[in-house]
């Protein structure tokens, strides 16, 4: 047993030394080293943990940053699920959803997603405290599951993508200038041009 335990030690140090770490351990790599957080609550607990969780990873989370992380829209629903035949007690479905966006210079849209986390818990009538303090424990970790996800997806997005895509953003804004410009004149140009008033002759 005692070799066994010092064989499985010495071949987690062998990984971690060659930089691989279990699921779940160790810090993430974020290529983007500077990005600002908004939402429409500022203060919320989402908000407040994914700019946290930006900044245990490093990440250097202020307002001159050059892309934004937009948390644009957070629902929650919930609904029953199933009923137990004695119907005092019914399973709950909860859904989180986070709808989120990155955005550029001159707040142009570079990338739009939305996360989505479900669990379920059964509300027992004759434990209401209970059943009351398991969902909000509950609607807890679907906010930390949330925002773990949100971390793992933030950590697949390089500079260099986001620079693309801010180039191709701008080439469709300035398209859609064009656009609205020539329809704008050709519209002008087909208005019927008032001809001076003439005065009767006398």
């Amino acid at each position: 047993m005692m070799k066994r335990n010092l064989l499985v030690l010495g071949l987690t140090a062998l990984l971690s030394a060659c930089g691989f770490h279990l699921r779940g351990t160790g810090d993430a790599d974020f290529a983007l080293t500077e990005l600002d957080v908004t939402a429409r609550n500022q203060y919320g607990d989402t908000v407040k943990a994914v700019r946290e969780a930006l900044e245990d990873s490093e990440v250097k989370v202020h307002a001159g940053a050059p892309y934004t992380l937009v948390l644009a829209r957070e629902d929650e629903s919930q609904r029953t699920a199933s009923y137990t035949t004695s119907a005092r007690s019914a399973e709950f479905e909860l859904t989180q959803t986070l709808d989120y966006e990155i955005r550029g210079a001159q707040n142009l849209l570079l990338m739009a997603d939305k996360l989505t986390v479900q669990k379920y818990y059964v509300h027992d009538s004759n434990n209401l405290i209970g059943s009351d303090q398991e969902a909000a424990q509950l609607r807890q970790e679907m906010r930390q599951e949330m925002v773990q996800q949100m971390i793992m997806r933030l950590q697949l997005i390089t500079p260099t993508q986001l620079d693309l895509l801010q180039q191709t953003a701008e080439a469709k804004a300035r398209a859609e200038a064009e656009a609205l410009e020539a329809a704008r004149k050709a519209e002008e140009a087909q208005q019927p041009q008032q001809s001076p008033l003439q005065l009767p002759i006398q």
